[in-house]
């Protein structure tokens, strides 16, 4: 229908999505807990191999998984807030995409950028 009666996607029967503009701050809150947690099991894993070993600290596990995790990936302090709350994307005007656009942003692990970006 065209005119001052125009139906609305909800209106008309459809279910719509809606997002929100940005991130709330409940949301990066979350979000940032959720990451000091990670970092926080990762260090335990890594301690209490370390330990079970007899190895020093600093040195690898043998297991690649947690070094990679301990080593390689960045903690939650050590990220802009750039990266803590866009991830890439090669469709976007600036490559940059907000991480609540992502389906099931909360289940994955958004810490690493593409290589040279």
């Amino acid at each position: 229908m065209f005119g001052a009666f125009k139906s609305t996607a909800t209106l008309s029967g459809g279910y719509l999505w809606k997002f929100a503009p940005r991130l709330s701050v409940p949301q990066k809150y979350r979000l940032r807990q959720r990451m000091k947690t990670v970092d926080a099991n990762v260090e335990v894993l890594y301690q209490s191999l370390i330990q079970h070993q007899g190895k020093q600290e600093g040195e690898k596990t043998g297991f690649g998984k947690i070094d990679y995790l301990k080593f390689d990936m960045p903690k939650e302090a050590e990220m802009s807030p750039r990266d803590k709350y866009t991830t890439f994307s090669r469709n976007e005007k600036h490559y940059r995409k907000d991480l609540h656009r992502v389906p099931k942003w909360t289940k994955k692990s958004f810490r690493e950028n593409p290589k040279y970006f």
